[in-house]
C-alpha cells in the first residue's frame, strides 16, 4: 500500500492477550511480506503442557478472519498451544488481529510505513509484566528484498529479534524492494513508445490532407 502507514498492533499483541501475560510462554512469529504488499505467516502461541488434556491458550479470532487463519494444534518442548497459519493476507487483514487483542495490545507497537522502494519496520514489546520462568518471545520477518538496516540479527533478506521477559524491547529495520504500485518501467516505455508512435502516425496523416495537390498537364 503505497503512501500509507498501518499500525498491526496485532499479531504479537494477539498471542500476548491470548496469554493474559501470565508469564511462563512461547510466542513465535515468523512472517513473510510478498512483493505483492502482502503477508504470509505462521504464528505459535504455547504455554508450558499441565497435562494430556492441556490444550494451551484459547485463541479467538475475528470472524472476517475465521476462513483465512488456520489454526492447528501445537504440541513440542514441552509447551502446548496452536499453531496460527496464513497466506497472503493484506495489510488490512493482517491488522484485524488486533481486534482479539483487546487492551492488552496497548502492550505492542509495531509500525510498518512505505516511502517510495523502501519499506519502513519499527515498534516496540512491552514485556515488563511477563515472568522471565520459561519464556520465549521472537519475532522473524522475511522480505523480497534487502535490508538495510535494522537493530536485529539480519542475514540477507531476513531479520530476527528476541525479546527478554521484564523488559520493553525495541525492533527497528528499512528494507528495499520495488513498490507494486508503481509504474513498471516496461509499461512506461511501452506506453511511452506507443504515443510517439500514435503523434508520428498523426503527424503523417495531417500532411497528407494538407500537401499541394500533383500538377496536371494542360
Amino acid at each position: 500500500m503505497s503512501s500509507s502507514r498501518l499500525r498491526i498492533l496485532p499479531l504479537l499483541g494477539l498471542l500476548l492477550a491470548a496469554l493474559a501475560l501470565s508469564g511462563c510462554a512461547r510466542v513465535q512469529a515468523a512472517l513473510a511480506v510478498q512483493p505483492d504488499d502482502t503477508v504470509t505467516g505462521q504464528i505459535v502461541v504455547a504455554t508450558p503442557e499441565t497435562g494430556p488434556d492441556d490444550k494451551g491458550p484459547p485463541i479467538t479470532l475475528p470472524p472476517d478472519l475465521a476462513s483465512d487463519v488456520d489454526v492447528s494444534a501445537y504440541r513440542q518442548d514441552g509447551f502446548t498451544g496452536s499453531v496460527l497459519r496464513f497466506d497472503g493476507l493484506t495489510f488490512e487483514q493482517t491488522a484485524q488481529l488486533a481486534q482479539a487483542a483487546g487492551p492488552i495490545g496497548n502492550k505492542v507497537r509495531f509500525e510498518i510505513r512505505r516511502a517510495g522502494s523502501r519499506v519502513l519496520i519499527g515498534g516496540a514489546v512491552d514485556l515488563t509484566t511477563v515472568s522471565v520462568d520459561r519464556a520465549d518471545f521472537q519475532l522473524k520477518m522475511n522480505f523480497p528484498g534487502q535490508i538495510v538496516e535494522s537493530n536485529g540479527d539480519a542475514d540477507s533478506s531476513e531479520v530476527a529479534w528476541t525479546f527478554t521477559p521484564g523488559e520493553v524491547g525495541d525492533f527497528s529495520a528499512v528494507v528495499t524492494y520495488p513498490d507494486p504500485q508503481a509504474p513498471s518501467p516496461v509499461n512506461w516505455t511501452l506506453g511511452l513508445a506507443a504515443m510517439v508512435g500514435l503523434a508520428s502516425a498523426a503527424v503523417v496523416l495531417l500532411a497528407r490532407r494538407t500537401r499541394n495537390p500533383p500538377v496536371s498537364n494542360p
